[in-house]
This record gives structure tokens, C-alpha cells and sequence, in this order.
């Protein structure tokens, strides 16, 4: 009898219930709001291998303000978003890839050069090829 009556206490004590919900349910919910939050925001999480303790530098630089731009200004140096730019999306027709490295694109516009059409070039895909050659070109210049 005593047991029983040891036992209803122990289901009082503390905060009183709010939820019919189980905690795990509960966190289960609120994991799911955030996740809708994020992506109405546009935000998802990338998650990527890294080393501990670069993945600890990373974790604490992404909280610095500027951050994203910073990170957004190293991706445009290391990485093109071949639709951006329109004579690459041609040159690039029989492949598949959204992204190439700033050196596929480089070799990619050099052995090519020949179908690019110069006069077809906007102000970002001439400043592109410009910051590619430079980088890249020893010194050779197109257009």
C-alpha cells in the first residue's frame, strides 16, 4: 500500500503538466517549428566533415557578425554558379553540374575560347573571365 501511495507522489512533484504531449513528442514538435522557421527563412543546414578543431573555429566564426558575407565573398572566389553566367552555361552544355571550381572554369573558358561569343558577354561574365585570367592566366588576356 505504501508503495502505491510513494508512487503517486513521485508523479506530482514538480511542474505541473502542460502538455498531454510526452517531452519526447513535445521537442519532437518543436524541432519540426524550427525547421518550417528556417526554411521560411530560407536557411538549411549544411553539415560537412571537418577536422575538430577546424570545425570548432568554423562553429565559433559563423556567430561573428559579417560572417555570411565573408563566407558568401570566399564561395565566389573558389566556386562559380555556372547559370549565372550565360556563354559558360553554353560551354558547359554537356555537363550536369551547378558549380564548377574557379580552376574547371578557367581551363573550361581557355580551351573553349574559340566558341565564346565575345560581343554576347555581360559586365559579370567579362569581370568573371577578367578575375579567372589574372588568377589563373599567367598573364593572357581574352576579349
Amino acid at each position: 500500500m505504501s508503495n502505491v501511495s510513494t508512487r503517486a507522489k513521485r508523479l506530482t512533484v514538480g511542474r505541473p503538466r502542460t502538455s498531454a504531449l510526452m517531452r519526447a513528442e513535445q521537442l519532437r514538435q518543436a524541432k519540426r517549428a524550427q525547421r518550417k522557421r528556417d526554411g521560411d527563412a530560407g536557411q538549411t543546414e549544411a553539415r560537412i566533415k571537418l577536422p575538430r578543431a577546424l570545425a570548432q573555429r568554423l562553429r565559433f566564426a559563423s556567430q561573428q557578425p559579417g560572417f555570411v558575407a565573408k563566407l558568401a565573398e570566399l564561395l565566389d572566389a573558389e566556386s562559380i554558379e555556372v547559370g549565372r553566367f550565360p556563354q559558360l552555361k553554353l560551354l558547359c552544355w554537356n555537363r550536369r553540374n551547378q558549380f564548377l571550381s574557379a580552376q574547371d572554369a578557367w581551363s573550361l573558358y581557355e580551351r573553349n575560347w574559340r566558341f565564346v561569343e565575345a560581343n554576347q558577354l555581360d559586365a559579370s561574365e567579362r569581370q568573371l573571365i577578367d578575375l579567372l585570367s589574372s588568377r589563373f592566366g599567367v598573364g593572357i588576356k581574352h576579349g
